[in-house]
């Protein structure tokens, strides 16, 4: 697969563009919307429009203050679910984002950042969203996502058992969703991962692991690329960093595993090395050298005192986790 974001050959707009199978159009749709909590109208926010705009954004900003909390009635529930990702990810597995609109968009902002932070091979991370490479920046109004299309786009990657599907879906009913994680579980046995925003949803149900964040009505009625965007962002966060940490990917809270594709990179690389060995620069810049700028490497060439060729063959040894190949070394 030639890269970790992954987009499929259909548009979309939004989350909620199309009945879920058994739906009877319209009404019946906007009275399932008006039950999510997602999508609750606020009363008291019906003149926010007429409010200075100081007063709007202090608003704003105590809204977002709820979303930690909401995140952190999760946490068992989240960890568990990172717990059997690293599991499978040792084993070869992938790491698979599937969504519709902005949470199909958060997925693959987080599956994109994953190769530069953790040097994770290509195809490790995957962000699948509904609507193609347009629906990364454009909206489509009236355009649909379908569990069909979430079904094959999963084909298209030869899913395994051994790889992860997390559905990610403020309402927990969009059926590109829930129709990603219903076709891995059952066709292929992989894990999958149910992220949403609304208790009770179609999503967690259909999940080895339901992650339902409940931040509450939006600001603006409906618009979850608030407090539901911002909550799912947070989770994503947790579910690839501490993934990564469990596989051996950093060295303390030092990202040894970094591809220094740039100058900030490489100047940060050369900081991690520093900060992990107490090195002076020129040790530093001659580790790195020899390790043709793999962090870890050059570490290693620092800490144990070997030759590149050594440390190479110990992080190979070692599944590439440094603190093994340190107790290795002696």
């Amino acid at each position: 697969m030639p890269s970790s974001a992954r987009t499929t050959s259909k548009d979309t707009s939004q989350e909620t563009s199309k009945d879920a199978p058994g739906d009877t159009p319209d009404g019946t749709l906007r009275a399932q919307l008006a039950a999510l909590t997602t999508e609750a109208f606020r009363p008291e926010l019906a003149g926010i429009d007429l409010l200075p705009t100081l007063e709007i954004a202090r608003l704003m900003n105590g809204e977002d203050t709820a979303v930690p909390a909401a995140v952190a009635d999760q946490l068992p529930r989240i960890a568990a679910a990172i717990d059997e990702i690293a599991e499978r990810m040792a084993r070869g597995g992938r790491l698979v984002y599937a969504g519709a609109g902005t949470a199909g968009r958060l997925g693959v902002l987080d599956a994109s950042e994953c190769p530069p932070t953790f040097n994770t091979a290509p195809g490790q991370v995957v962000g699948l969203i509904a609507g193609g490479a347009a629906a990364l920046v454009t909206s489509a109004e009236g355009a649909e996502d379908s569990r069909e299309l979430a079904a094959a786009d999963l084909d298209a990657l030869e899913l395994t058992a051994d790889d992860t599907v997390v559905g990610v879906s403020a309402s927990g009913r969009t059926p590109y969703a829930v129709g990603a994680v219903v076709h891995a579980r059952e066709r292929y046995g992989a894990l999958t991962v149910g992220l949403s925003c609304n208790a009770g949803s179609a999503l967690a149900a259909a999940a080895d692991h339901g992650i339902e964040v409940v931040v509450g009505p939006e600001l603006l009625t409906g618009s979850t690329r608030l407090k539901s965007g911002t909550a799912q962002k947070l989770v994503l966060n947790m579910l690839s960093t501490i993934t990564m940490i469990r596989l051996g990917k950093t060295y303390g809270n030092l990202m040894v595993d970094v591809r220094a594709s740039n100058e900030k990179l490489r100047a940060r690389s050369r900081r991690i090395v520093a900060l992990a060995t107490g090195a002076d620069d020129t040790t530093v810049d001659r580790a790195l050298t020899a390790a043709d700028g793999e962090v870890k490497n050059a570490i290693l060439i620092v800490l144990a005192d070997i030759d590149a060729p050594t440390a190479e063959l110990l992080l190979s040894t070692t599944d590439g986790r440094l603190r093994e190949a340190l107790a290795a070394a002696g």
